[in-house]
């Protein structure tokens, strides 16, 4: 556990470790049909997938990425053809809706265990049935770092988390977890998947009202809970900007009062709450069909 979070080259050998990643996967397989999801070796299991998990869209060579993948169907020569795990072009993001999603193996080894749908499951399981903050926060960060990206891989994740495997349940429970940590890794990995235009009326629907029920001003002293507010804040700004029905699901929740007195807060420390805040207002602002109702 130690030595996963050592380095861009730490987490490249033991990613390249053959029967590592299998091991760990295995050994948490078990925990959970034992009913023993919060034993500290589990915990210790989900903690090293969650750290070589971290960056993994860019790590990978580009040559293994394109072995792995097999796009579905052909994109025009005179584009840019995006890498198996995305480029960092405008152009590449503005085609993220019409780049083909990646074929998943059946039988996952190694390095490819760690977006499989497989691995994705084990999660939300541990999300669901741990009462350990640790393996709770490793498997939030876990699905974060694999939705953070603009390519194929981070894409399809999203949507087996949000589609195929019914996670949102379970990520909406973490909102209201005691843990500080435990909630904020919550609302990141939100905000990766409100990013996703194809998922956002799923996650408006489901957790929007959550949202703005745990959406609170920040505390003098706590940097964390600033940061979950400012995450709140841009995740609801990415689920209303171009729905003018979950801007209308925010003002029903009692939210308008709560983001300008977030946004109204001078005090330095929290700026980014209320700058983040702000930039929420402005986007509400557009739907012009929802004045009447705001200055109601």
């Amino acid at each position: 556990r130690n030595m996963s979070s050592a380095g861009p080259e730490g987490r490249k050998k033991m990613r390249e470790c053959e029967g590592l990643i299998d091991s760990l996967v295995y050994y948490i397989q078990g925990a959970i049909a034992d009913h023993e999801p919060n034993d500290k070796a589990t915990e210790n299991c989900v903690c090293i997938l969650h750290n070589l998990s971290y960056q993994l869209e860019i790590e990978l060579p580009e040559s293994y990425a394109q072995s792995i993948y097999m796009q579905r169907r052909n994109i025009s020569n005179n584009d840019k053809t995006p890498g198996c795990f995305g480029t960092r072009s405008r152009k590449v993001k503005q085609k993220q809706q019409d780049t083909p999603l990646p074929e998943e193996k059946s039988n996952p080894k190694g390095v490819e265990s760690l977006w499989h749908s497989t691995l994705i499951r084990i999660y939300l399981s541990l999300i669901a049935k741990s009462t350990r903050n640790y393996t709770q926060e490793a498997s939030l960060g876990a699905l974060q770092n694999l939705t953070a990206g603009t390519g194929p891989m981070p894409l399809a994740v999203a949507r087996t988390v949000v589609q195929k495997a019914n996670g949102l349940p379970g990520i909406r429970a973490m909102l209201h977890a005691s843990h500080p940590a435990v909630k904020r890794t919550a609302v990141s990995l939100l905000r990766n998947l409100s990013r996703n235009p194809s998922l956002q009326n799923d996650i408006a629907r489901e957790v929007l009202p959550d949202l703005v029920s745990v959406l609170s001003k920040c505390e003098p002293g706590c940097a964390v809970a600033c940061d979950t507010t400012a995450s709140i804040c841009y995740t609801l700004f990415n689920l209303t900007q171009g729905s003018s029905h979950s801007a209308r699901l925010l003002l029903t929740a009692h939210g308008l009062p709560k983001v300008i007195a977030i946004s109204t807060n001078d005090s330095n420390m929290f700026s980014k709450a209320s700058r983040a805040a702000s930039v929420l207002l402005y986007s509400l602002w557009s739907h012009t069909d929802l004045h009447s109702a705001y200055k109601k």
